[in-house]
């Protein structure tokens, strides 16, 4: 089994087990009730999403540097016990079942979800 990294509303893979939304806002517009219906997420986990400030931050990065500072304030944050207990949790989990995390960005370079994915493999999760 793994953990896959996805954009969330992007239509499921075969096999990608629970879809865990790792963004700060639900879907605008969306009804709770069709959330896991239209392939967003069936949890929420705000807690790994970068605050909003940083969301700020990354959207405004306009080169490489502006966007490696997003990237350590980022990885900082998922230091905090809270998200490190999640973080920890999901790679474990990984072991065992199909598990799958992601945000709205259509372009993972330049999305948290491409730092998750490196976070995540140092935690010890079996990354696809």
């Amino acid at each position: 089994m793994a953990i896959r990294v996805v954009r969330l509303g992007s239509p499921r893979a075969a096999g990608e087990g629970l879809r865990i939304g790792t963004v700060r806002r639900p879907p605008r517009g969306v009804p709770k009730t069709e959330f896991a219906r239209r392939d967003f997420y069936d949890s929420w986990l705000p807690d790994l999403a970068p605050s909003e400030e940083l969301v700020k931050a990354a959207l405004a990065a306009r080169d490489a540097r502006e966007w490696a500072a997003f990237v350590r304030r980022y990885r900082a944050e998922l230091k905090r016990p809270e998200a490190a207990r999640l973080l920890a949790l999901l790679a474990a989990l990984s072991r065992d079942s199909a598990l799958a995390v992601g945000c709205y960005c259509a372009d993972e370079a330049r999305c948290h979800r491409s730092v998750l994915r490196a976070v995540l493999a140092e935690h010890g999760a079996v990354v696809a």
